[in-house]
């Protein structure tokens, strides 16, 4: 078991938990960092082969850590592998891969942080950084059906679904990227519960995330967020949109049940489909929390802006709009983890 001290462990070593790594490092705490796999990356190796980051490199790496290369390019899955290996190589804490956290435990003075291979971490604060991606969002769909059903979790390339009737359920980003690259073998729909709402990539000739910056719209906290946006934005250049126009691709209302090998529509009309993609989103991953009492009725934390209302020293980053529209992308986590950090140290030392 290691001592307690200054140490902060940090469960997770993607991007949220490097992140947190770095700013517990520039507080002078000690960051301990616990990833479940071979390498300090996240699930990024697993998301779909043709993925590719909707803001442009010079807004998408951390303070003091940009991009190699063009600095308006969108760096895709494999580049951004390669930038979370090399700020790991300049992380000064101590890392553990193949750790994967069973469970955390309080005992009125600190936090105890056990392992599948049985060792015990204390520390004086804990951050949850384990990300989301292993935790699909499946929403309950009546009926049955016995065609080929999966999340786009799962999903890798559209080469296998060629010549297929395909559904892809959702209007994010994820879903019009996947639905447009199957368009071009498959016979794709895209089923949304509202219309995709599409923004201008490029606008003044500069991109989206240029104005989110200088604007410091991408600070805006999710109070205000959601009077402002209703749905996910979807950023395009154009390229999306006009697939909707040229019914290339089409967006229909979302069905209503599954029947066998069909879905039944909201006019009552049945469709014979071949493939369901849910690209549904993903929610918090954190069993390891739950004899802790840190957690709501639907496993998410009960926090405030990334700090834990039940237990003072535990915190959360990467969790979706935790403080802000970015706070769970690359662009935005180092802000989070800053804030973080800082107020566990206030309690901590308090």
């Amino acid at each position: 078991m290691t001592n307690a001290g200054n140490s902060v462990v940090i469960i997770g070593g993607g991007q949220s938990g490097l992140a947190g790594a770095f700013a517990a490092r520039d507080a002078g705490m000690r960051p301990v960092l616990l990833e479940a796999g071979d390498r300090t990356i996240g699930s990024w190796p697993a998301y779909y082969d043709s993925l590719t980051l909707f803001s442009p490199a010079r807004y998408s790496g951390f303070p003091g850590a940009p991009f190699p290369g063009d600095p308006d390019r969108y760096p895709t899955r494999d580049e951004v592998v390669a930038y979370l290996e090399r700020l790991s190589l300049d992380l000064d804490a101590e890392i553990h891969t193949r750790t994967r956290v069973t469970a955390v435990a309080h005992d009125g003075i600190g936090f105890i942080v056990r392992t599948d291979a049985g060792e015990e971490f204390r520390s004086a604060g804990v951050i949850c950084a384990s990300g989301s991606f292993t935790n699909p969002h499946i929403p309950a769909i009546p009926g049955t059906f016995d065609g080929q059903l999966l999340h786009v979790a799962d999903y890798r390339g559209p080469k296998q679904y060629a010549g297929r009737r395909v559904v892809v359920v959702g209007a994010g980003n994820s879903a019009i990227q996947v639905a447009y690259e199957l368009a071009e073998v498959a016979n794709v729909t895209m089923a949304v519960r509202r219309p995709i709402q599409f923004v201008p990539q490029i606008r003044g000739g500069r991109d989206m995330h240029y104005w989110l910056h200088t604007l410091r719209l991408d600070l805006l906290p999710p109070a205000v967020l959601s009077r402002l946006i209703h749905g996910t934005p979807v950023f395009d250049t154009g390229t999306y949109s006009n697939a909707l126009k040229s019914r290339q691709l089409d967006q229909r209302p979302m069905f209503t049940r599954f029947d066998v090998d069909h879905l039944v529509c909201t006019d009552g009309n049945r469709e014979h489909v071949d493939t369901v993609i849910l690209a549904t989103g993903y929610r918090p991953d954190l069993p390891y929390l739950d004899g802790l009492g840190a957690l709501d009725s639907a496993g998410l934390p009960l926090h405030s802006r990334g700090i834990s209302l039940t237990h003072p020293g535990l915190a959360y980053l990467g969790v979706e709009f935790q403080r802000s529209f970015s706070s769970n992308t690359l662009r935005g986590v180092a802000r989070d983890a800053k804030y973080v950090v800082k107020a566990l140290s206030k309690r901590l030392r308090g």
